[in-house]
């Protein structure tokens, strides 16, 4: 079986060119010309980041690939659907404020701005699931589903519950309506270890359900109104909370995989991630952290899976930034190497079992050939 290609750009910009223009021609080269665009509703999918974090990627990225697509004769659009968690971004008009604030729109980017599931999130499409083990049924945002061509536009980064956040993560997680998004994260619920717990309200404050509460400054969570988003795993700083679910977190990666599935399924579509500020957490933090590993550079494909590989096989062969988290689980008390930069930072993450549920179900190949685009 012949290997997936994907295309890699460094960050080199060298006068007379910039980032944007050098984004331009490695998705030029990795063959975004061959999709006909003419007269197409093309919908991007980015993250326009929580207010407060630095690290998503910016608007010109977005215009940058946009401008592609206008050149190709289609009608872009940026969308995102809005989040199950508190924050800015859990509803269409404080989502638009939070994409507006951090400087997107229609004279930055080109293009207008959608919030996938509506509203409220509530506006979603049953999209069957072929071959999907633990989703039948995923609830995409309908305005990504009306797309006629799907684009993602990932920031490579770790993740508190997977790893690291790509391509996969971006489109099945990102896609899915409020209703979906409960869906994937509702395998495990986290309790907390009362031992550890300072009491500090770090976690109370990230929850969006009111399903913790405090007896003697030790917090506890209520599984009946938790829905097992994870958001109190990433905002504790005593990692007092963990996950009791063993299975859970690889469950969640599978749904990832199979919401994946649903959204790109029987369309054209195309692949981009930018390994740029390896932050150790979500953009979906109000905050982010010092990168974890030094910026690598874009990457571009066909295949979903190859270049979430790639991607995560160029930062394992980067050396950690001192003084980032990684760097401080690494010189812990009891640290346990396990030769992965992603599993070293969240050591409860399982996101090889994405990739390989991903390429179970037909979404591409975990062997590449890398192609340098100078």
């Amino acid at each position: 079986m012949e290997k997936s290609k994907v295309y890699y750009s460094d960050l080199r910009a060298r006068p007379g060119t910039n980032l944007p223009k050098k984004l331009q021609k490695l998705i030029k080269a990795a063959g975004i010309g061959n999709i006909d665009f003419e007269k197409k509703m093309a919908a991007i999918k980015i993250h326009f980041g929580e207010p407060g974090n630095l690290s998503f990627l910016r608007p010109n990225y977005a215009k940058a690939v946009a401008d592609v697509v206008k050149e190709l004769g289609g009608r872009p659009f940026l969308t995102d659907c809005n989040t199950l968690y508190v924050g800015r971004r859990k509803d269409a008009l404080e989502h638009l404020s939070a994409a507006y604030e951090n400087g997107f729109n229609i004279l930055s980017t080109g293009c207008h701005i959608i919030i996938g599931d509506g509203l409220k999130g509530t506006d979603e499409v049953s999209v069957p699931v072929e071959g999907g083990e633990l989703v039948k049924e995923a609830k995409i945002g309908r305005a990504v589903m009306d797309a006629d061509v799907f684009i993602s536009l990932s920031h490579f980064k770790g993740h508190e519950a997977t790893g690291f956040g790509g391509c996969l993560k971006n489109i099945g997680m990102g896609c899915g309506s409020r209703a979906g998004k409960m869906e994937q994260h509702n395998s495990g619920k986290p309790t907390v270890d009362q031992k550890k717990c300072v009491g500090c309200g770090c976690c109370a404050r990230n929850c969006a359900h009111s399903a913790i509460s405090f007896t003697d400054k030790k917090a506890s969570i209520d599984h009946s109104k938790c829905v097992g988003c994870g958001r109190c795993l990433g905002a504790c700083n005593f990692d007092a909370v963990y996950n009791t679910n063993e299975s859970a977190v690889k469950e969640l990666d599978m749904k990832i995989a199979e919401y994946t599935k649903a959204v790109v399924d029987g369309r054209p579509c195309f692949h981009i991630n930018l390994v740029i500020d390896v932050s150790p957490y979500c953009d979906c933090h109000a905050e982010n952290d010092l990168p974890i590993l030094p910026d690598v550079g874009m990457f571009a494909s066909f295949d979903p899976v190859a270049l979430d590989q790639a991607c995560a096989d160029a930062c394992n062969a980067q050396q950690p930034i001192p003084g980032s988290l990684l760097d401080e689980r690494m010189h812990a008390h009891g640290f346990c190497d396990h030769h992965d930069h992603f599993t070293n930072t969240t050591p409860e993450s399982e996101w090889k079992v994405c990739l390989e549920h991903a390429e179970k179900l037909g979404l591409g190949s975990r062997e590449y050939e890398l192609i340098e685009i100078k």
